[in-house]
């Protein structure tokens, strides 16, 4: 089938490969422009992009889909259909009407569950059990089209953002080649989203990252989950203002004896591998993973040996 591809990340990237693997003609490559990297501040080529070169494939990079020599341009590509994986921009009506089969989107969800940007961390965060894929047919809405395909996927309970990423890339990838087959065959069919169940998933920002200690142990140890590795969640050790610190694991735990009425956001204690604090549903949370600026992710054991606490240190999330 002969095809337009439109994604960025590595996510999309995968997808694409297996694509090529399974023999379509993917004729026009589309991803974001080119930015800057966070060191040195050198232009960046997406994954995607990068991918796409090494094969061969020709690739474009518009700042935009709404300008009509754009549409002109993929009018004249004749791809029977338009495969659109965390593309990063907005496809108006005038390209999803192009190719004859549609635009189908691999949305990492069960929708309508966690429509938007960020559905994978949003969904680690929200302490789900299960997510997914959803080969979806694109329409004007926010992830609103009607469901081409579903794959299941579970959510583990030591699963980061990162895990969850590569499992959903996978399925993905496996996912849109299945549909593909499926819709030259006319055998996919078109079903509806729920009414019922919608959430959105906003998009991560930094402020997503300070860690609010009145929190419940538990949604605490699901947010270190879901934003590892970004944006990480982050705290600032009081006696050391200024200095933020990135947690990367954590585990729920009891607090020592005789430390109930300690506030939230205060170490309980240091020992064990671990810096217990105290929560705000009077449970506490084991920080068994953290970084300092400039320095590495370390087990806590070996990042207290260079930056020490002790019970009575207060942990603050708020960043100014």
């Amino acid at each position: 089938m002969r095809l337009v591809f439109a994604g960025t990340p590595v996510f999309a990237q995968r997808a694409l490969a297996a694509l090529v693997e399974a023999g379509h003609d993917v004729a026009l490559v589309l991803t974001r422009p080119d930015k800057p990297a966070q060191r040195g501040r050198q232009l960046m080529a997406s994954p995607v992009k990068q991918w796409a070169f090494e094969h061969g494939l020709e690739v474009w990079q518009p700042p935009t889909l709404r300008d009509p020599a754009t549409w002109a341009r993929l009018r004249e590509v004749g791809a029977e259909v338009m495969v659109v994986a965390a593309y990063g921009l907005i496809l108006p009506a005038e390209v999803l009407a192009i190719p004859p089969l549609g635009c189908l989107n691999i949305h990492a969800s069960l929708l309508p569950r966690w429509r938007g940007a960020a559905p994978i961390q949003r969904a680690v965060e929200a302490g789900d059990a299960l997510t997914g894929v959803t080969i979806m047919q694109m329409d004007v809405g926010l992830d609103t089209g009607p469901m081409r395909l579903i794959r299941e996927c579970p959510i583990g309970p030591e699963d980061t953002g990162a895990t969850v990423h590569d499992a959903l890339a996978e399925a993905g990838a496996q996912a849109i080649v299945e549909a593909l087959a499926r819709l030259g065959e006319g055998t996919l069919a078109l079903q509806p989203q729920p009414a019922e169940g919608v959430t959105y998933a906003h998009k991560l920002t930094k402020s997503d990252s300070p860690i609010d200690w009145s929190a419940p142990a538990r949604a605490i140890v699901d947010q270190v989950r879901a934003f590892d590795p970004v944006p990480g969640s982050t705290a600032v050790l009081e006696r050391v203002p200024g200095t933020v610190l990135k947690v990367w694991r954590a585990r729920s735990a009891s607090r020592p004896e005789g430390t109930a009425e300690a506030a939230a956001g205060t170490v309980l204690a240091v020992e064990g591998g671990a810096v217990t604090v105290a929560c705000g549903d009077g449970a506490a949370v084991a920080l068994l993973e953290l970084q300092r600026p400039g320095g590495r992710r370390l087990t806590a054991r070996e990042f207290l040996a260079g930056f020490p606490m002790a019970a009575g240190d207060r942990l603050a999330g708020d960043q100014g």
